[in-house]
């Protein structure tokens, strides 16, 4: 197994936080970069916590939108004739599609997403002026022991930034005027984000060159009890109810001279199955225990096959661009002949197609079946993550994938291969020199991609395949 140093650090996490209506999914999409969050003018709209990734400065990290934060509103009573279009809020203002009955869920996620993130970002609005909910969340803002950044939205104009200074009184310090819906001020925001984060964040431990490996799956698929088998003792709590394990624990161990780090995480659940309260922070968690790990093991039920929400784990985690190795857990249940493998590997194939390249490992954690080839399958992905591939051989596949299927196109919109080297490993990524990317079309380069496994396999791993356009020489 190749050595390694680098920087690991866990993506931190930014909540969003505020009352209803000021903006607070405006500027998340604007920090993600895309229309991630749905966008409405009545207030209440994000019922749940939504996450996006972000970066700034070289920096990634986690944004989190919530629901807003209201104070003070009565539970509704079931003589209470209330529709959606007809709630009103403590604040005078229409509540809109979530109405009083999901207010209290809504602020419960919102504290959950409060203690879960590193930097919180308090979103005011200087149009509506400084209400009695701000200063509210304010003070349950200060009994944190997070760093605060106080961002007046809607600040459009020069009177409005003037104005923002109105929020001075929350106690929160200067607050930073932006218009999520413009733009304006955004850059200053993501300057005073990334300067808030931790010292222990950039201070990570220079690579001790543990390997990092995230069991992962949803709920009940027996991500414990694998954990356990194979640490030959009872590490955590095993049961059959869904949702006993609510952290990313992780577990050091030393396998055949090498130190890895088993990180055991909360089931992931379909988005609309989340329960509110612990669970959705154990959500959380796991998706941070995948930005950390270096191989992930996907375990699927074998008495249900790949659901839609294993599919929806898998794409997560080729996101990240983390490597993979699908487990067949429960195998011990199912009734066998000589072709069984054979078709349930067929059908993990159908329904996984982008993850074609991932070896499929059936086992039972419960009687142990196959379970000691799990980390040396897990090894060997690794090892294929850290693959390099010498220039000069590189130029030479390439150079025969294309003199075996030449990319289509006229003679002068031809894409013409110039150079092609790897970039870097962890996970493998090549730049294509070509004279024009836009040539590049998606079905071309899937087929340099299985022409790369082919000849050099990258079991498990994921491949970046770069293009970039250089003027060719006349």
């Amino acid at each position: 197994m190749q050595g390694r140093k680098n920087k690991r650090r866990g993506k931190p996490v930014v909540a969003l936080v505020g009352r209803p209506n000021v903006g607070k999914s405006t500027l998340f999409n604007r920090l993600v970069g895309q229309r991630k969050a749905i966008i409405e003018d009545l207030a209440g709209t994000t019922r749940d916590r939504l996450y996006g990734d972000a970066d700034w400065g070289g920096r990634d990290f986690i944004v989190v939108d919530t629901g807003g934060l209201e104070f003070g509103l009565p539970s509704p009573m079931p003589s209470d004739n209330i529709t959606d279009s007809e709630a009103v809020s403590s604040a005078g203002f229409k509540v809109g599609v979530a109405s009083r009955l999901f207010l209290k869920e809504m602020r419960q996620q919102a504290e959950i997403a409060i203690a879960e993130a590193e930097v919180i970002v308090f979103l005011v609005d200087v149009e509506a002026g400084l209400t009695g909910t701000d200063e509210d969340i304010a003070n349950l803002l200060r009994r944190t022991d997070k760093p605060v950044l106080l961002a007046a939205n809607k600040a459009d104009n020069q009177k409005r930034r003037l104005d923002a200074v109105e929020f001075f009184a929350l106690g929160l310090g200067d607050p930073i005027p932006v218009s999520a819906l413009h733009g304006t001020g955004t850059g200053d925001l993501l300057d005073a984000i990334v300067e808030s984060f931790p010292m222990s964040l950039e201070e990570e431990i220079e690579d001790d060159e543990a390997i990092r490996i995230a069991i992962l799956g949803r709920p009940n698929v027996g991500k414990s009890s694998l954990l356990n088998k194979l640490l030959g003792k009872e590490r955590v709590i095993v049961s059959d109810v869904p949702g006993t394990t609510r952290d990313a624990i992780d577990t050091t161990i030393n396998y055949e001279g090498l130190e890895l780090i088993l990180i055991d995480t909360a089931g992931i659940r379909r988005r609309g199955k989340i329960e509110p309260g612990v669970e959705k922070y154990s959500f959380l968690r796991s998706i941070k225990a995948v930005s950390r790990a270096d191989v992930c093991l996907l375990l699927i039920d074998a008495n249900q096959m790949v659901t839609a929400q294993d599919a929806h784990i898998a794409g997560y985690i080729l996101e990240e661009g983390k490597s993979v190795v699908v487990l067949v857990n429960k195998w011990d249940t199912i009734e066998k002949d000589t072709y069984t493998i054979n078709e349930f590997t067929k059908m993990v194939r159908a329904e996984l197609q982008f993850l074609d390249y991932v070896p499929v490992l059936f086992i039972s954690a419960k009687t142990g079946q196959r379970v000691n080839k799990v980390l040396s399958i897990a090894l060997q992905v690794q090892e294929e993550r850290l693959r390099r591939i010498p220039t000069g051989q590189l130029n030479r596949l390439v150079h025969e994938a294309v003199a075996k299927s030449p990319p289509k196109g006229g003679q002068r919109h031809r894409l013409k291969f110039l150079y092609t080297t790897q970039a870097r490993i962890n996970p493998p990524t090549f730049v294509f020199f070509v004279n024009d990317a836009e040539l590049v079309h998606f079905s071309y380069q899937r087929y340099l991609e299985n022409q790369l496994r082919e000849r050099y396999g990258f079991l498990g791993t994921p491949l970046q395949l770069v293009f970039r356009s250089r003027k060719e020489k006349k």
